[in-house]
């Protein structure tokens, strides 16, 4: 008679667990220069998979070209936006003279209100000043050759982004029959739903963040027009292109919408650009998020929030941005897989639970009925 073999302690169970996790952690702190490229080419590929089967099945392309042609046309949308950005920023140098006064004017202020607070002379503080510049230029060369360092790094993660784009688009067929392959025939069915929905989802992501981007740039551009802001268009756009960094990016957003309006302008002008981007991250978070982005992921706040924080502890900038469509698959994964369901729910808003009590309760009231 075979014996029944005997259930792993708990204690033995968490120990594997919290091995496992550190293990995956340490691996993906060591492999971010291949994985970090590879998950945005991941992103962008799955944005742009309906416009490559298009080329492919409407114009007859070969799956090269369309992937070529697709990578092309987002290409030609970032340097749009790049194009409109760097304009604004021209103009913003060509009044580089009223800058250069209205920021002398502002040390001078700031000088003697220092004096009249701490009681500390303008002598000491223009020494202090000084000694702080000869030390930044002392140190300019190796400023310079890291700014050079970063910038060809950059460079060379953009090239990656897109190799991985093209390359993923290209064989997205041997990538989903190789992931059906690895699992038994018996989960074949709840594969193909794990990938359909991770890909409908992912996307409806990123245009809703692309929507929500549209949205928060008109509302920004239409708010600083009316409050008399010289670069109203630079100022919307920056708003637009910090707000998708979630939570942090609005305090980044405000400080340099303020500089700049306060550099350009009058106190008072900076002080309601201020409040305007202060009532638009409130629109934003309260109404556009939820409706636009917020509906298609399904995460909690709590879950992510810790998702963003681990992120940029693990990856910095781009964790980040990749921290809420990581933990979207991780849901969706969750969701389908009966054993960890409870994960899933912890990582939703508990809707989901509601509903399928809701859907219990009511047989059992119709029979008690």
């Amino acid at each position: 008679m075979p014996t029944k073999t005997p259930a792993h302690p708990f204690y033995e169970r968490l120990s594997l667990v919290l091995i496992g996790l550190l293990s995956l952690g340490y691996i993906i702190i060591a492999g971010k220069e291949i994985l970090d490229p590879l998950i945005f080419g991941f992103l962008f590929a799955i944005l742009l998979l309906p416009i490559a089967i298009f080329l492919e099945k409407k114009l007859r392309l070969p799956r090269a070209i369309a992937c070529l042609v697709s990578i092309l046309l987002l290409l030609g949308f970032i340097s749009g936006i790049l194009y409109l950005v760097g304009s604004q920023i021209s103009n913003l140098a060509s009044d580089w003279p009223q800058l250069q006064s209205q920021v002398s004017q502002s040390i001078i202020e700031i000088k003697e209100w220092v004096q009249h607070a701490f009681h500390i002379n303008a002598e000491k503080q223009m020494s202090y000043v000084h000694s702080t510049t000869q030390k930044i230029i002392a140190e300019g060369s190796n400023v310079i050759g890291t700014t050079f360092g970063a910038i060809s790094s950059l460079m060379l993660f953009y090239i990656f982004i897109l190799i991985f784009t093209f390359f993923i688009l290209l064989y997205r067929q041997i990538l989903i029959n190789f992931i059906v392959w690895v699992f038994s025939s018996e989960y074949e069915s709840i594969v193909h739903d794990i990938v359909e929905n991770i890909q409908s989802i992912l996307r409806q992501y990123i245009l809703g963040l692309l929507l929500e981007m549209f949205v928060v740039a008109c509302l920004a551009c239409t708010a600083f027009w009316f409050i008399g802001a010289k670069y109203a268009v630079l100022l919307g756009i920056i708003v637009a292109l910090f707000n998708l960094i979630p939570y942090l990016g609005i305090f980044t957003a405000l400080l340099l919408s303020t500089l700049i309006t306060f550099a350009t302008g009058t106190v008072t002008s900076a002080a309601w650009v201020a409040g305007s981007v202060l009532a638009i991250h409130a629109i934003d978070s309260n109404f556009l998020l939820p409706t636009i982005v917020g509906s298609k992921v399904k995460l909690n706040a709590l879950i992510t929030f810790l998702g963003i924080i681990l992120g940029e502890m693990i990856w910095g900038l781009s964790g980040m941005f990749l921290s809420i469509p990581i933990m979207a698959i991780f849901k969706i994964i969750f969701d389908r897989v009966e054993s960890l369901k409870p994960w899933g729910y912890l990582m939703g808003g508990g809707n989901e639970e509601k509903k399928s009590t809701m859907k219990k309760m009511k047989p059992a009231a119709a029979d008690k009925a």
